[in-house]
């Protein structure tokens, strides 16, 4: 059942909502099936499958809100949960940010299930598994590995008149090798929402051959280099700076986007020219739901252009309290980049590291977005267009605000973690210590 066409998840929310004595009553209904597998030491460790339905239900009398969860669906079970709701709305404090639930939308259609990953089954799953530690095998090396895969929906049916319903899935990849003596690692993650477009054995073969050339690494002076940050060592800063351009905490003065006396930097330049950044759930390499949580439509909207900041999305009390436009918390993120390949960056720095991963990062000081953390998983020394050897990973201190500002060059769009994002050569990028992790 985990899985509900239009049809079969509509009839179930209209004949909830038909028990409904509250003033204003909104219903979703989500559900996922799935599954995923992990293998260590070049063996399967655990394997797995998932299969849910949920629905929640809030009632509303008045400025008062009550919500119950329930999965079962069943004309009395249906009655409960609405009545449970409606006796914890009864007794809640009143929300000093209410705001009435939303009438009917106009919702664009994204294509975001595939076929391909809604039948994978424990047989693909488990040739995907072999891919790989074949592939970690014919080099001596060790793989630990973990793929997952989704098929979900999500429906929502308010008193108001809004319906929305959505489809989607997805199968994330993520492998580790390691060399036999431990001082060489590698480290490759994919992840789509088509299935058909995930190779674990070449992906694998990425991860591998870093493992490989990463032995023996040598150690460097720590301090300020020009790296080359494949989107896996960017998309954790990225996406801390991405989703804290909230409206409110940058009128509250609480944010990296604040101004005195309650202004924002929206309008201001804020990085590089170079810079243009959108959400767009209809982008077909990273399709994402029509609606937000709330059921206000995603549409396309830009974020960054030409370095200067044009939107910050909002709360929908937040854009009434000051007569702003409503805009969600985007569905995906896309980082406009250039034609570049890594190899071409590479043959254009003189002297500079690669970088394949970040990880470990924590805030420093949410004010100016700095982050530290460290290399891994394959860190390399770069002089005149080659690679020159592998080296010893580093701490770093740096926030991608300032990163954005000394941008060197950008590379050809890459999907990661549902997002677009360049491979980018940022100079003066900040090292400060050693670490001794592989």
């Amino acid at each position: 059942m985990a899985i509900l066409s239009k049809e079969e998840a509509q009839a179930i929310l209209k004949k909830a909502l038909s028990f409904s004595k509250a003033d204003e009553c909104e219903i979703t209904l989500s559900g996922n099936t799935g599954g995923n597998i992990r293998y260590a030491r070049n063996e399967v460790s655990t394997s797995g499958a998932e299969d849910n339905v949920s629905m929640s239900v809030e009632s509303r009398f008045g400025k008062r809100s009550g919500v119950a969860t329930i999965n079962e669906f069943d004309d009395k079970s249906l009655e409960k949960v609405i009545r449970r709701s409606e006796e914890i709305a009864r007794i809640a404090p009143e929300s000093p940010e209410y705001v009435e639930m939303l009438g009917p939308q106009k919702y664009i259609t994204t294509k975001e299930l595939f076929d391909a990953t809604a039948k994978i089954d424990p047989a693909y799953r488990a040739e995907a598994a072999a891919k790989s530690i074949n592939a970690a095998a014919a080099k001596g090396l060790t793989a630990a590995g973990f793929l997952e895969h989704y098929t979900n929906f999500v429906a929502k049916l308010n008193s108001k008149g809004l319906f929305a319903y959505h489809p989607s899935s997805v199968i994330d990849f993520s492998v580790t090798m390691r060399t036999e003596d431990g001082t060489g690692s590698g480290y490759v993650t994919q992840d789509f929402s088509d299935a058909s477009k995930l190779d674990t054995g070449k992906a694998s073969q990425i991860a591998a051959d870093k493992a490989v050339n990463s032995r023996n690494a040598k150690a460097l002076e720590p301090g300020k280099y020009t790296v080359i940050l494949e989107p896996a060592a960017s998309i954790d800063l990225l996406q801390n700076m991405f989703f804290n351009m909230d409206q409110r905490s940058a009128e509250e003065g609480r944010s990296f986007m604040s101004k005195a006396g309650g202004k924002t930097k929206v309008g201001e330049k804020l990085v590089d020219e170079r810079i243009t950044v959108y959400s767009d759930p209809a982008n077909p390499e990273v399709p994402s739901s029509p609606f937000a949580g709330d059921g206000r439509p995603q549409e396309k909207v830009t974020w960054i252009d030409k370095g200067v900041v044009k939107n910050l999305y909002n709360s929908r009390f937040w854009a009434s309290k000051t007569n702003s436009k409503s805009i969600p918390t985007p569905g995906n993120v896309i980082m406009e980049g250039g034609t570049q390949s890594l190899e071409d960056m590479i043959k254009s720095t003189k002297r500079g590291i690669l970088v394949t991963r970040l990880w470990y990062i924590r805030a420093v000081d949410p004010q100016t977005l700095l982050y530290t953390g460290l290399t891994r998983d394959g860190t390399f020394y770069i002089e005149n267009g080659k690679i020159q050897y592998p080296v010893k990973n580093f701490r770093f201190n740096e926030s991608p605000v300032i990163m954005l500002n000394n941008l060197e060059a950008l590379g050809k769009p890459q999907r990661i973690s549902g997002s677009l994002i360049p491979p980018m050569k940022i100079r003066d990028f900040t090292f400060t210590s050693l670490s001794d992790a592989v």
